[in-house]
């Protein structure tokens, strides 16, 4: 058993927030200088999804630590998509965890750039967006995998997927494509986001569900996108 925090609902910020809490859009408040991630196959910044304080998440080893959220993406009405977005070692997703996080990937190392701001999230007009979010902790199940997830009636099963759905900070991973765990770790899930289905744009796919991990010790992070 474990616990996450729920995602219960987004409050547009009426100023910047100007604390590492945990936030989407915006710019990142960056707590040992900036790192802004460049995009492997197109040479230019990431665009900066959010940050992720890291003590709910890992206790102890997390406290005083933030993960930042990085994807290529376009700018508004920019017809501009790379499919790589969803590969944790493509090159096209990043995150940056502070401090002492390591940017090195199993397979691709990343290229930052010292900016203090670049890209951030926007709205249907083209408008730039920044998010608090009000979290509710839920007690999960431990992860499960596809074969015993499967052997489980299916009123057990359809309880389990109910208990772990949604977004979320922290907690037990819905994937829907297999375990797609990152190489490397072990990880513990730090954010489960259905990116269709917030009050922001953010093209993964489809129909994409965004997962974020952490490693167990803190130092660093990957980012994989399901699409169905």
């Amino acid at each position: 058993m474990g616990t996450s925090l729920h995602i219960e609902g987004y409050s547009a910020a009426d100023r910047p927030v100007s604390t590492p809490t945990t936030k989407f859009g915006g710019q990142p408040v960056w707590l040992t200088g900036p790192q802004w991630p460049v995009s492997t196959a197109w040479d230019r910044p990431m665009r900066f999804v959010g940050q992720v304080e890291l003590g709910p998440v890992l206790g102890a080893a997390g406290d005083g630590k933030v993960a930042y959220l990085f994807v290529t993406h376009a700018d508004h009405e920019e017809d501009f998509f790379d499919p790589d977005v969803i590969d944790p070692d493509g090159g096209e997703n990043a995150v940056i965890v502070q401090p002492a996080g390591d940017l090195a990937g199993p397979v691709l190392p990343l290229t930052t750039l010292p900016l203090e701001t670049g890209p951030g999230l926007y709205g249907d007009d083209g408008s730039a967006v920044e998010f608090t979010v009000d979290l509710r902790p839920v007690s999960e199940p431990a992860p499960m995998t596809d074969e015993e997830l499967e052997a489980l009636p299916a009123a057990d099963r359809d309880r389990y997927v109910e208990r772990i759905d949604g977004d979320k900070i922290g907690g037990t991973p819905l994937f829907f494509q297999g375990d797609e765990w990152p190489d490397g770790g072990p990880w513990r899930l730090l954010l489960q986001l259905d990116s269709n289905w917030v009050p922001f744009r953010l093209n993964l796919g489809a129909a994409p569900r965004l997962f974020a991990f952490v490693s167990e010790d803190g130092a660093q992070g990957r980012m994989v996108v399901q699409d169905s």
